[in-house]
């Protein structure tokens, strides 16, 4: 038997990137992905961005042989969500960068070029004349980020530069029913705790997008249609028809009738080499049975 663990993904903003990363623009998928979901609950475990989907067991003697971590096990969620407020797609017009500005002590430290090209001017400078010296067009948005060979810092690939104007889009206003499927519910349950708990920040999508009100709904038996079908739609900032019938997209096998591809499924939330994989999921309209179960103590 499988259990659900609900949650409740809502907020001012909320951003969901599935192409865009270090691009002019950043866009937003029209309801939360799957790899930022697991993203979210693996911080809230506090589990490393190494953290490998597999690792060796060796209790047995002689024998070698692959388990999930727990990163593994929350890949290996069956991942469905629910639009109840599908929210309005916002357009930021944003900038980066430009101008000139004081170099810091920390730009001499992990970035030796910088402090090559400052030598001179603090070698001649007399008393406290630190917070005085520039480098033209050496500040701006870093637009190719790679790992300095002498220092190991991550630092940008271009020295001069120039302001970056870039494109977001978020989604304002937005509520969605979230459910992991597994047939462990102590493993669900302790990733609920982690949840209302968590050793890392959590946000919806982007680091500006925090979560609001109750985010954990607790855990139900069932499978993702059920769980979605038998709960009431969630409280919003609109007075929507509480018999209206919302999309929901379910992760299926690929040999489902209209499955279609979705690039989203983690493999590794590496910093420097982030990869995902292909998914397979299904849009339905839920039914929201009559007797459905109504939510109780949700903080807005």
């Amino acid at each position: 038997m499988t259990h659900v663990l609900l949650l409740r993904l809502a907020g001012p903003l909320q951003s969901w990137g599935m192409t865009s990363r270090f691009a002019a623009r950043r866009d937003s998928h029209s309801r939360p992905t799957k790899s930022a979901v697991i993203g979210m609950c693996a911080a809230a475990l506090g589990l490393p961005r190494t953290t490998d989907l597999d690792e060796t067991d060796s209790s047995v003697e002689g024998m070698e042989r692959k388990r999930p971590t727990p990163l593994g096990r929350l890949a290996g969620t069956v991942f469905g969500v629910r639009a109840d407020h599908p929210g309005v797609p916002v357009r930021d017009y944003h900038t980066v960068g430009a101008g000139s500005y004081p170099l810091r002590p920390r730009d001499l430290i992990t970035d030796h070029r910088r402090a090559a090209a400052v030598s001179a001017s603090l070698d001649a400078a007399t008393g406290n004349q630190f917070g005085h010296h520039t480098l033209a067009r050496w500040y701006g948005a870093p637009k190719k980020i790679a790992a300095d060979p002498h220092s190991g810092v991550l630092v940008s690939g271009e020295l001069r530069r120039s302001g970056l104007i870039t494109e977001r889009w978020y989604l304002a206003d937005a509520t969605f029913l979230v459910g992991l499927q597994h047939a462990d519910e102590d493993f669900l349950r302790t990733v609920a705790r982690a949840l209302e708990h968590p050793q890392r920040l959590l946000w919806l999508g982007r680091k500006s997008c925090p979560p609001s009100g109750t985010l954990v709904l607790g855990t139900v038996p069932g499978d993702l249609g059920t769980a979605f079908r038998t709960h009431r739609l969630l409280p919003g900032p609109d007075t929507a028809d509480p018999a209206r019938k919302p999309w929901a997209w379910l992760q299926v096998p690929p040999s489902e009738r209209g499955a279609t591809p979705v690039p989203d499924q983690p493999m590794s939330f590496d910093s420097l080499q982030p990869q995902h994989t292909t998914r397979w999921e299904v849009r339905r309209r839920i039914t929201i049975a009559p007797n459905s179960a109504d939510w109780k103590d949700i903080i807005l």
